[in-house]
C-alpha cells in the first residue's frame, strides 16, 4: 500500500502505532488459526458425519454444500461492500467486526453438529440445511475483515509475504490439531460417533474464540486511509476495474480450482482410510504429515520468493504435487504407511502454493488501485473469498455426487470392490489432473511474475505521488 511519506495512505509508526513486527505475524496467524478450526473440521468430517450420523444420502450432502455455498458466495461480496463503506474507528477498520462476530460464529458452528436422535430424514436434512447455512453466512462476516486486513498491517510487499506464510502457519496448527487429534476423538470402532462430534465442536469452537482474541489484540491495522480525499465509492467503476483486472481474474480461476481439488481430497480420504484401507485413524498420520511439511517448507518461502518470486515458487510446488498424486494413481496395491509416505511429498508441493497464496491477494488489490485509483481492499478480497466459496460449493456438490456415484452406502459394513476403487480414483488421479491444470493457469496465464510485481509496486508509488 502507502509509503511513509504518502498523505492519502499513510504507516503511522510516529502516532502511536508501533511499527510492524512478529506481534503483527503472530497476531495474524491467530486469525487463520480462529478461523480453521472449524473451517477444516467442516471441510474434513462435516460430510461423513451427515451420511454416517444424520445418514443423509452422498448426492443430498453435496447438493446442500454447492447451494450453500454459492449463497455464501454473495454473502462474501456484500459484506465485502458493506466494510468498505465503514470509517476506521480507533481499533482500525476490520479487527472490530472479528471481535463482534466471532461469538456468534463459533456457537453456530456448534449448533451444526448437534445430534437430537430418533428425528426423521426430512427433519436431519432440514437441520443440516439451517446450521449449515447460518454458519456459513456468519463465517464471511468474519473472514472478509480478517483476510482483508491484511493490506492495512504493511504496505511492504516482502512483510506481506511474511504475513502469508504466518496466516498459512496459523490454518495448518488448526489442520494438525484437527486431523491428527479428531479423528482419535471422532471415531469409535472405525466409524463416526455422534457424542464425540459435539465434544469436537466444543472443543474446537472454544479455542477458535481464544485465537480470535489473540487476533485482535496483537496485529495493529497502521496503514489508514486520509477520508476526506478518498475518491467517491462508484459501483461501475469499481466493476470495470475488476473486470480488466487480469492478475485477477486469473488467479481467481486458479484458486476456485485448486480449492475445489483440496477440499475433494480433504472429503475423499476419509472415506478413502476408512473403507479403502480400512483405518480411519491412519488420518491422524495424514494430517500430522501434511502440518510437517508446512513446517519444513515455511522458513525457505521467504527466500524462495526473494530469489525467483511468488508465481515461480507457487507453480514448481503445483507442479510437484501433480506428478505424486499420478504416481499414486498407478500403485493401488500400496498399503496406508506407503501411500501416507509418497504422498507427503507431495503435501510438501501444494504446502509452498499455500504459502503464497494470500500474498497473490495483496498483489491483485495493488493491481486494482493502479487500474481504478481506488484502494477497496474488502470488495476486492470478498471477489477472492467469493470465489473460493464457489470452489467449495462445486467441491461439496462433486464430492457427494462422486462418493454416491460409486455406490457408496453407509449401512453396509463393506463396501464393494468398484466402490472401493472408485474412491481411490476419486482421492488420486482426480487430484492428479485438477492441479496440473492449475499449474499450467499460473505459469501460462498469470502475468505477475517477480520482474513485474517489482514494477507493479513501483508504478503504484508514483501514481500516489502524482496525487499530492
Amino acid at each position: 500500500m502507502g509509503q511513509p511519506a504518502n498523505k492519502t495512505a499513510v504507516e503511522q509508526t510516529t502516532n502511536g502505532f508501533r511499527k510492524f513486527g512478529m506481534k503483527d505475524k503472530i497476531g495474524y496467524m491467530f486469525g487463520d488459526w480462529g478461523n480453521d478450526f472449524f473451517f477444516i473440521l467442516v471441510a474434513a468430517f462435516l460430510m461423513v458425519f451427515y451420511t454416517d450420523v444424520f445418514h443423509i444420502n452422498p448426492a443430498a450432502v453435496g447438493g446442500l454444500f454447492f447451494l450453500a455455498r454459492l449463497w455464501d458466495a454473495v454473502a462474501d461480496v456484500t459484506w465485502g461492500r458493506f466494510i468498505d463503506t465503514r470509517k476506521a474507528g480507533k481499533n482500525g477498520k476490520f479487527k472490530p467486526w472479528i471481535f463482534r462476530m466471532s461469538f456468534p460464529l463459533v456457537i453456530s458452528g456448534v449448533l451444526m453438529f448437534v445430534h437430537i436422535p430418533g428425528m426423521s430424514d426430512g427433519f436431519y436434512l432440514a437441520y443440516a440445511y439451517v446450521t449449515y447455512i447460518i454458519w456459513g453466512t456468519l463465517y464471511s462476516t468474519v473472514n472478509i475483515p480478517y483476510g482483508s486486513m491484511a493490506s492495512v498491517i504493511t504496505g511492504d510487499p516482502v512483510e506481506r509475504t511474511a504475513l502469508s506464510s504466518w496466516r498459512t502457519l496459523g490454518g495448518n496448527l488448526a489442520g494438525l490439531i484437527i486431523n491428527v487429534v479428531g479423528p482419535m476423538i471422532l471415531f469409535v470402532n472405525n466409524r463416526p460417533d455422534a457424542n464425540r462430534f459435539i465434544l469436537a465442536a466444543l472443543l474446537f469452537g472454544g479455542l477458535a474464540l481464544a485465537c480470535y482474541m489473540a487476533c485482535y489484540k496483537l496485529s495493529v491495522e497502521r496503514i489508514v486511509m486520509d477520508e476526506t480525499n478518498k475518491p467517491q465509492m462508484n459501483f461501475g467503476q469499481t466493476m470495470k476495474g475488476l473486470v480488466n483486472n487480469r492478475p485477477l481474474i486469473w488467479f481467481l480461476i486458479a484458486s476456485l480450482l485448486f480449492l475445489v481439488i483440496f477440499m475433494l481430497i480433504g472429503a475423499v480420504n476419509v472415506y478413502l482410510f476408512k473403507d479403502y484401507f480400512g483405518n480411519a485413524k491412519a488420518l491422524s498420520m495424514v494430517g500430522l504429515l501434511q502440518s510437517i511439511a508446512v513446517f519444513v517448507g515455511m522458513p525457505f518461502v521467504k527466500p524462495l520468493v526473494a530469489k525467483f518470486g511468488k508465481k515461480e515458487v507457487a507453480s514448481g510446488g503445483l507442479l510437484l504435487a501433480a506428478i505424486v498424486y499420478g504416481a499414486l494413481y498407478f500403485l493401488p496395491n500400496l498399503t496406508a504407511t506407503q501411500f501416507i509416505g509418497i504422498l507427503t511429498v507431495g503435501m510438501l508441493g501444494y504446502g509452498l502454493f499455500n504459502l503464497v497464496i494470500w500474498a497473490f491477494v495483496t498483489d491483485v488489490i495493488d493491481y486494482h488501485e493502479y487500474l481504478t485509483g481506488l484502494r477497496e481492499d474488502g470488495t476486492v478480497y470478498s471477489i477472492y473469498s467469493m470465489a473460493r466459496k464457489v470452489g467449495q460449493a462445486v467441491a461439496g456438490g462433486v464430492g457427494g455426487a462422486a462418493i454416491a456415484a460409486v455406490g457408496y452406502n453407509s449401512n453396509l459394513k463393506a463396501q464393494t470392490a468398484d466402490t472401493l476403487q472408485g474412491i481411490h480414483t476419486i482421492g488420486t488421479l482426480v487430484p492428479a489432473i485438477g492441479i496440473g491444470v492449475v499449474f499450467l493457469i499460473i505459469v501460462f496465464c498469470y502475468p505477475l511474475n517477480k520482474k513485474r510485481t517489482a514494477q507493479l509496486a513501483a508504478d503504484l508509488a508514483e501514481k500516489r505521488k502524482g496525487k499530492h
